[in-house]
């Protein structure tokens, strides 16, 4: 059984940290391995294809970094860390999280993104059939939180 209910708050944002370390090298041995079997050919890919899969790629990157900056700086500040710890705890977020597709939503968009940024380097028509179903995701995903947090708000 694991006891991940005993780790401190301070344990899981280290966790965090390494864990995005280890997201940062995949990504860009993936990249490297994508290369190497020669996708990303421009004569076979559309502007859109190119635009998305640097978009989710570079983006991905850059977002990454950003949140391993951020819980670094959280780790050398008590003051934020308190606050965050007490932002995840929120009820209100969780249940907003939660009734906009959770932790499954979540894990699906990343797969989805993983499978569209692949497809645009290898096939146009699997690039197109994922990215629609990537957008859709996304909109049901945005829809649900909106919906939730602002219509289920007003109700007594």
């Amino acid at each position: 059984m694991l006891k991940s209910r005993n780790i401190t708050y301070t344990d899981r944002i280290r966790r965090r940290i390494r864990l995005l370390y280890l997201l940062l090298i995949s990504m860009v041995a993936y990249m490297a391995l994508l290369v190497e079997l020669g996708g990303g050919d421009s004569r076979i890919m559309t502007q859109l294809a190119q635009d998305v899969s640097r978009l989710i790629f570079f983006g991905g990157m850059i977002y990454v970094i950003s949140r391993i900056v951020y819980n670094k700086k959280l780790l050398k500040n008590r003051m934020l860390l308190k606050e965050q710890m007490l932002t995840e705890q929120d009820e209100r977020n969780r249940y907003l999280h939660d009734k906009s597709g959770g932790t499954v939503m979540d894990i699906l968009l990343v797969f989805l993104m993983f499978m569209n940024f692949t497809a645009s380097l290898f096939d146009m028509a699997a690039f197109y059939s994922v990215f629609a179903i990537l957008v859709l995701a996304v909109v049901l995903k945005a829809a649900a939180f909106y919906y939730y947090g602002h219509f289920k708000a007003q109700e007594p």
